[in-house]
This record gives C-alpha cells, sequence and structure tokens, in this order.
C-alpha cells in the first residue's frame, strides 16, 4: 500500500512539474533589477523589467520603459530577435562555449538552469556587460540581482551582430565559474576579455568578415595599433588590439591555450605561460607578443610563418607606423624621447639618407625592453634582428647601404616589465631613440649656426626643412604635455588629500560608482592608510579596480572586525556597515 501511495505521489510530482518551475520565472513577470548606472543610458542604479521570452536555458528580459518607447512593429521585430537568439543560444552557442571553456554555475545563486538576459538601453559604444556581484547573496553584495546573468544593450538586440554580443558575455560567466568560483582567484581584466572577444570566431559569426563581429575590431585596432593590450580602460581600442592578438594567438598556439590557462589557477600571463608549457611550446607569452608586433607590421610569412597572418580574414593586415625621413644628402641626425605602456606596440620607419645608419636605443634599468629591428631590400624582400641592450636597457645597431640595398629601417621598442596586477591605469615607461648617418657630404653652415642650435634640437635648425620644422614643434608640445600629465600625477601621489569635509561614511560604496564625492573621501581615507593599503594612491572619484584592491586589503587587516562577524574569510571590496563602522572609528581617533 505504501508502495502504491509513493507511487502516486511520485506520479502528482511530475504532472504539476512544470507548473512549479513556471512559478519561478513566467512569461509576463515583472521583476526589479539592479543595472550598472555606468553603462545605463540613463545612468540609472535599478529598473523595473518584464519577461518577454522563457526559452531553453534562456529567460529574456525587457525595460518596461524601453519597451513603452517602441511601437507594434518595433515590438514585433524584437519578439523575433528573442526567438531567434534563444535558439541559437540552446543549439550553438551554449553547447560550443561550454564543451570548449566548461560549464556555468549550475543550477547556481538561483537554483535555476536557464539564464537571465536583461536588455536595458545603454551609452552607444557598449555592447552589453556582465557583473560578478550577481552571483554572490545580498549579504556579500546588497546590489546583487542573486542570478546567473547578462546584459545587453537594447540599441543592438535586433542587429545580427546580437549573437556574437551574447556569446562574449556569456563567456564572462563561465569564466567566473572556472575560474574565480573553482581556484578562489579573479582573472585578469585583458584575458578575461581576450578569451570573450574570441568566442565569435569559434563559434563561426566571424567566417563571414565584411560587417562581422572582428571586422570592426580589426578596423579600430589599424586606427590605434599603439594601445597596450592589458591596461583596461574599456575602450573601443583596448578591444581592438587585443582582439587581433588573441586571433593571432589562437591561430599559432590552439584554443587549448586560452582553455588551459582558464583551468589554472594561476592568472594572466603567469597562467598563458603555463598553458604554453602544458602544450609544448618553447615560446613565452613574451616572445609571442614580440613576434606578433612583427607580424601586424610586416604580414609577410617569407620571413617566418611566426610573421604572418594565414586567417583568411587579415592576409592584408599591415599597420602603418610613424615615418620619419633624414635628407637624402650629408650627415644628419634625429632622436626623439618617446613614452610606451607594458605590452604596446610601436613602430618607427626611418626612410631616406644614405650611406651608414646608426641607430641609438636608450631605455632604462627600471623597465625591460625588447626592441626587434626590419629591414627592407630593394626587392621587397625583410630582414630581421634584435638590438642587444645591456643591463641599462641601452644598445645601438650599425646598418650599412642605405640608400642603396636597403630602402628602409623600422625599429618596434616593447615594454614587457610588468607581467601581472595590471588597471586601468599604467604608468607610462620613456625611452629614447637616435638615428644618425655616418657618412655623406657636409653641408655649409651659416655665418652664425649657434644662433640657430638649441640642446633642445637633434640637428641645427637652419638644416631642418619646413616639414621637420612642423613635426619639431608638434613633437615639442607633445612632450610638454605629458610632462604636465607626469607632474600632476606626481603632485597627486605626494600631496596628502585632505579628510577636512568629508565627515562620516554614512551611505554604502561600491565597484562602479563614478565621479563620487563619497568615493574621493574614501580613496582619501585608503591612502592616509599607507602603501600597505592603497599603493596606488589615485584620489579620482571612481570606484574601479585598483580602489576595490584597497578596500579588500583595509577589510582583511581587520578582519576580525569587519569580515568574521559576516561569516567571511576573505574581503569583498563593498564597503558596507561593517566596513564603513571601522573606517568610521579610525577616523575618530585620528
Amino acid at each position: 500500500m505504501r508502495k502504491i501511495i509513493g507511487l502516486i505521489f511520485i506520479g502528482l510530482f511530475f504532472l504539476f512539474l512544470p507548473v512549479l518551475i513556471a512559478l519561478a520565472d513566467s512569461e509576463g513577470q515583472q521583476t526589479k533589477f539592479f543595472v550598472d548606472p555606468s553603462y545605463d543610458l540613463s545612468g540609472r542604479e535599478e529598473i523595473l523589467a518584464g519577461l518577454k521570452l522563457k526559452s531553453q536555458k534562456i529567460n529574456f528580459y525587457i525595460d518596461n520603459k524601453w519597451w513603452r518607447s517602441l511601437n507594434s512593429q518595433e515590438r514585433q521585430k524584437v519578439k523575433e530577435s528573442l526567438n531567434s537568439l534563444g535558439e541559437e543560444f540552446y543549439y550553438v552557442i551554449y553547447p560550443t562555449l561550454t564543451s570548449t571553456f566548461g560549464p556555468e554555475w549550475r543550477p547556481g545563486i538561483d537554483n535555476d538552469y536557464n539564464i537571465t538576459v536583461l536588455i536595458h538601453p545603454m551609452k552607444k559604444e557598449a555592447r552589453g556587460y556582465f557583473r560578478d556581484a550577481d552571483e554572490y547573496p545580498k549579504i556579500q553584495a546588497p546590489r546583487s540581482n542573486e542570478r546567473e546573468m547578462l546584459y545587453l544593450n537594447a540599441q543592438y538586440i535586433t542587429s545580427p551582430l546580437a549573437k556574437s554580443f551574447l556569446a562574449h558575455e556569456f563567456v564572462h560567466l563561465i569564466t567566473f565559474n572556472q575560474k574565480e568560483r573553482k581556484y578562489k582567484v579573479k582573472e585578469d581584466v585583458w584575458l578575461n576579455e581576450a578569451r570573450a572577444e574570441y568566442a565569435p570566431t569559434l563559434l563561426g559569426y566571424n567566417d563571414q568578415y565584411v560587417g562581422s563581429y572582428f571586422q570592426e575590431r580589426v578596423d579600430t585596432f589599424l586606427k590605434k595599433p599603439s594601445d597596450s593590450i592589458t591596461e583596461w580602460k574599456g575602450a573601443s581600442a583596448d578591444y581592438g588590439a587585443l582582439s587581433v592578438f588573441v586571433h593571432y594567438l589562437v591561430e599559432k598556439y590552439g584554443i587549448e591555450i586560452l582553455v588551459d590557462s582558464l583551468h589554472s589557477n594561476k592568472t594572466g600571463i603567469a597562467s598563458i605561460n603555463e598553458a604554453l608549457e602544458k602544450n609544448g611550446f618553447q615560446k613565452s607569452f613574451s616572445d609571442i607578443f614580440t613576434d606578433w608586433a612583427i607580424a601586424v607590421f610586416v604580414n609577410d610569412c617569407s620571413l617566418g610563418k611566426e610573421y604572418c597572418f594565414e586567417n583568411k580574414n587579415l592576409p592584408k593586415i599591415r599597420i602603418t607606423p610613424l615615418v620619419n625621413f633624414l635628407p637624402l644628402q650629408g650627415k644628419s641626425s634625429l632622436g626623439v624621447n618617446q613614452t610606451t605602456k607594458n605590452w604596446a606596440g610601436n613602430w618607427f620607419k626611418f626612410i631616406g639618407g644614405k650611406g651608414i645608419f646608426k641607430i641609438k636605443f636608450i631605455g632604462n634599468p627600471q623597465n625591460r625592453f625588447r626592441v626587434p629591428y626590419l629591414l627592407k631590400d630593394i626587392s621587397g624582400k625583410w630582414s630581421l634582428g634584435f638590438f642587444d641592450l645591456d643591463k641599462e636597457q641601452r644598445g645601438e645597431v650599425t646598418i650599412p647601404g642605405i640608400g642603396e640595398s636597403i630602402t628602409s629601417v623600422t625599429i618596434i621598442p616593447l615594454a614587457q616589465t610588468k607581467t601581472s596586477e595590471f588597471s586601468e591605469s599604467e604608468p607610462e615607461i620613456p625611452f629614447f631613440w637616435e638615428v644618425s648617418t655616418i657618412s655623406g657630404q657636409k653641408k655649409a653652415r651659416p655665418e652664425n649656426p649657434a644662433a640657430l642650435q638649441s640642446k633642445y634640437l637633434e640637428k641645427p635648425i637652419y638644416e631642418m626643412t619646413k616639414e621637420e620644422l612642423i613635426a619639431k614643434i608638434a613633437e615639442l608640445t607633445e612632450l610638454l604635455r605629458q610632462l604636465k600629465a607626469q607632474l600632476a600625477i606626481i603632485e597627486s601621489k605626494s600631496t596628502p588629500e585632505p579628510l577636512s569635509g568629508c565627515g562620516i561614511f554614512e551611505q554604502n560604496l561600491y565597484f562602479g560608482m563614478r565621479n563620487n564625492p563619497q568615493v574621493r573621501c574614501l580613496q582619501a581615507f585608503l591612502k592616509s592608510q599607507g602603501p600597505d593599503i592603497y599603493p596606488e594612491g589615485l584620489v579620482t572619484g571612481n570606484f574601479l579596480n585598483l580602489t576595490k584592491a584597497a578596500v579588500i586589503r583595509f577589510q582583511e587587516k581587520y578582519k576580525e572586525e569587519i569580515l568574521a562577524p559576516l561569516g567571511l574569510e576573505k574581503g569583498t571590496g563593498f564597503v558596507g556597515p561593517m566596513t564603513r563602522k571601522k573606517i568610521n572609528a579610525l577616523l575618530n581617533t585620528q
């Protein structure tokens, strides 16, 4: 009898199971969501949205205010796009990306096997975003939506590229589970973005290059190729350079490098190096970045297979270097002070001159450089060499045959000092190069050449052409701007930020807040706690990665008072009641 009753109960359970599931999330349901105000078009922090489509593995919510602004035809078009996206996610995006990188957290914090996608209008440059705060309970992250959740820009939801944007953001959700939850480490932002950038190509969405997601990235890169791939501000130039680099990395070394670096307890460059070694490659990240910087300039397989792109979409990609002209006759010299950032490309091409070139490179002992140089002969053939830099990061090369067998020389200085803990604002690294012709006819000098020379000029003014004079004025103007900017940074770090006028901290502060006076006060307080807490000491009003890291250090320093009462062992970076209480107590004793 008990067995019969049990079978009846089980049968009833499965009979009503669809109803029980539907109660969790049903179409038409209205829900309040926290959103990132730095992305939202109106700067909102919270919106009301309705569930428009409950598909297999994915639920689509749309911002009510935006939905009401659409006419009936526009609404129908959005619904058709959501149906298409839902099918694409179920049959293509989800199985391909999870079988490659591993699954997201399932059933996750919300105990639901479907992920949530919230569609709301964002700033034009934003395609979508992911908030890891949603993966934590509200006691840790009060603005958490407590869901496995992604956000897409409503302005692009009917675009053919919407599936690429969805795939990109889904990789971030996977990364949270495979890296942060599994190994308790946070992936470097640039590498997290690199995997997401490759997802549309992995799915075949970039096979038709014209009008593709990847074409947009390549076009951006060609306009600004010298952007660092590790400094991350979320600008379009960041995505452009990184996307071209990660496509080169996978083309030459395979998708396994991205996969194995994800499934590692290391992060960033260290995880890439580990993955390269695991897959039997002798090259390091530094070697590959150097090869890439050469490849995007020459893109010529005859120089070596590592110096070209075999991707069918990139057969003609070549960046335009900064060209420097030297006089065709007589001795001449040109020297320029420059700045760069770690893991950013720089290309300086020299043409003109005749005879022998001597090129000097001067870095500094605090930074590591690699400086390849390329010669192009009259037949168009390339040859490659490297500066032999000493411990002071200085070196020089002598090149004969300029203007005869050699038509141009290009140097590619690459700063490769920092390998971890990158931020959204990395320091400028100075360097200097000088190129001289050491043979040729001498020009006659004017009667009083000393009156026309200066220690700040690489050659006498009387030897300069109109174009060289204009270029020199522009160069000195830019150098003055950089000096002023560097002076401002030095003064901001050396001048104590006043805490007067800040008062006590009464509101919660969290990652993503921008131009906020309370965040400025928080940063000033953290700076006052010394370099062990906030070594960068920047007071900007923007609560980003550096500030979050400083808050975590502060919380863990006073963990018995801040974290232990909440049952936490690790800092969260969220400035909630317990953290504010400790800050206010310290302020009262100062």
